[in-house]
């Protein structure tokens, strides 16, 4: 045992005149797998994306700019912003505009509300989950035909405002799923994705939030590679 500590100080103290000693190392392969899971809307799904001019004021607001007078209120610009636009925004916006136009909605979104699912099921953890599986891209697209919602809300100080948004009544969207294989299998991940559709749902005024829009439930027979 003397001559295991000596040996392991010199090594520690003077690697450099010790002979290199190469380790070979095995690695177990990942299993990546992928499939596709389509998600069709139970409740109306209400989208919140912050638009410019809210960005701006958020801003300013952080450099200590100082304030000009507020704008005035605009529902169809304020109905506008809060979409993800994945196609050019028209000039002009009409009913048919948008039923010709794509959507989208944050991928990160969906990710999370089936992480957070791990709270409603056996055997898989928030951890285990975040680091399964991944969903490609940056938007879902989302399909559909958005309407203006009014709703009346509370900010700062309990003051009153009335917010104009972007509802999909009816949606579904498909996310492509790249997974470990090793960690979780594909029926776990479904499940997962089923689960947070009826207990976290996405969007404003979701279950999560005590809320009941943003609902959805994986189709079926519509899940594979």
């Amino acid at each position: 045992m003397a001559k295991k500590k000596e040996t392991a100080a010199v090594a520690e103290a003077e690697p450099s005149v010790l002979p290199e000693k190469i380790v070979r190392i095995e690695l177990p392969p990942l299993r990546i797998q992928s499939i596709r899971v389509t998600l069709i809307g139970d409740s109306p799904l209400i989208c919140h994306r912050w638009g410019d001019k809210a960005r701006k004021m958020m801003l300013d607001k952080q450099m200590k700019r100082a304030k000009t007078a507020r704008e005035a209120k605009d529902p169809a610009e304020d109905f506008l912003d809060s979409l993800y636009w994945l196609s050019p925004r028209p000039k002009e916006v009409t009913k048919e505009a948008l039923a010709k136009a794509r959507f989208g909605f944050p991928v990160v979104a969906f990710k999370s509300a089936a992480v957070d699912a791990c709270s409603h099921v056996d055997g898989v953890t928030k951890v285990e989950a975040r680091g399964a599986f991944h969903v490609g891209g940056e938007y879902a697209i989302i399909t559909g035909v958005p309407e203006i919602r009014e709703d009346m809300v509370r900010v700062g100080m309990g003051t009153a405002d009335i917010r104009y948004r972007g509802m999909f009544p009816k949606w579904e969207t498909t996310l492509p799923i790249r997974y470990n294989g090793n960690v979780l299998s594909a029926e776990q991940i479904v499940n997962l994705f089923n689960t947070a559709g009826f207990a976290i749902g996405i969007g404003e005024w979701r279950p999560q939030r005590d809320g009941s829009y943003g609902m959805f439930h994986v189709a079926q027979g519509e899940t594979g590679s």
